[in-house]
């Protein structure tokens, strides 16, 4: 299958893996591009720039096909060394980054001087479009399905991906809500060029990630995720679970005057990393999408990118094609 954004980034497959914080390491980056598909290297998962220069080399080693790196930019009293985490990336030889948090513009320079192509994710159309006008060469648009951060206008993917068909020149793929070829089949049809995963590479056998893990996301339904930090703003979609259940109620009981230290012991990297890595189901919140509601099984990521583009086909030529006859 050929699009703009298999064309833009050199792979086989409309379908990227998003950047996620402990989720993001070689193993699963490595496996989705050797599938066909775009593996994504979280940077700031990496603690220092030399770590990251470290997993890029890793990565190399397990894949020689494209696959990029993830830059946050996020607000924060010490920022972290990004002009050193993408001299890492230029220098390790990666050509695609995706960007997400705050807007990449200052850093848009340097990127395009590496001869680097970059991805912004955007909740919005508007968002959309400024990235679109600093020159970033494509955008990852986020429905307000996705895990982590939908953004704060509530607008599911079949709106929002017609609207940003509407107003992009660039390439743009759908995220949130994607897990199968259903999911491809339908941002295809709304405009987009791909899609990308987070949610459902978590249950892969290469995702780095414990066990309970991968296990309560086969359970989950599409009821089970909640919105945190809604007050502050900065709405973050997870799996229910207790410590979620613990922010809500102090997040009621504070109302208005709910800051983020009240909940900062339930949502920092380092309690998430608790669930993540070592399968403590209840030590924090950790991001989910709505989409675990269509996780049944843990494969590998080479049979699932292998299914999805198998059924794509089926659907196209059979089930659309046959409505036309």
């Amino acid at each position: 299958m050929k699009t703009r954004i298999t064309e833009l980034f050199g792979i086989e497959h409309p379908i990227i893996q998003g950047g996620m914080h402990y989720v993001g390491y070689a193993e699963l980056a490595s496996a989705v591009s050797n599938a066909g598909g775009l593996g994504i290297i979280t940077g700031l998962t990496q603690p220092t720039p030399e770590d990251l220069a470290k997993e890029i080399a890793r990565c190399h080693e397990m894949t020689d096909k494209p696959f990029g790196v993830n830059l946050t930019f996020l607000p924060s009293f010490v920022e972290p060394p990004y002009p050193e985490y993408i001299q890492a990336i230029v220098e390790g030889g990666v050509k695609i980054v995706e960007t997400a948090g705050r807007s990449p513009e200052k850093y848009m320079p340097a990127l395009h001087e590496a001869g680097i192509k970059v991805i912004h994710k955007c909740t919005s159309v508007r968002h959309s479009l400024k990235a679109q006008k600093i020159g970033c060469d494509a955008v990852s648009v986020d429905g307000f399905e996705c895990g982590g951060h939908p953004g704060e206008d509530d607008i599911p993917n079949f709106i929002l991906l017609p609207r940003a068909a509407e107003e992009l020149d660039i390439p743009f793929v759908a995220s949130g809500g994607m897990a199968d070829a259903r999911s491809l089949v339908a941002a295809l049809s709304m405009g987009a060029d791909g899609m990308n995963m987070g949610t459902r590479f978590i249950a892969t056998r290469e995702a780095p990630v414990h066990e309970n893990v991968k296990q309560a996301l086969v359970e989950a339904t599409e009821l089970d995720t909640r919105l945190v930090m809604r007050p502050l703003r900065n709405t973050e979609r997870v799996l229910d679970n207790a410590a979620v259940e613990k922010i809500l109620e102090i997040e009621r009981e504070k109302g208005a005057d709910v800051g983020i230290d009240d909940i900062r012991h339930l949502v920092s990297g380092s309690e998430n990393r608790k669930v993540l890595q070592e399968g403590q189901m209840d030590a924090a919140a950790w991001s989910c999408g709505m989409v675990a509601g269509l996780i049944h099984d843990v494969p590998t990521c080479q049979e699932l990118v292998d299914r999805i583009m198998g059924d794509a086909e089926k659907i196209i030529r059979q089930r659309l094609e046959g409505m036309l006859g």
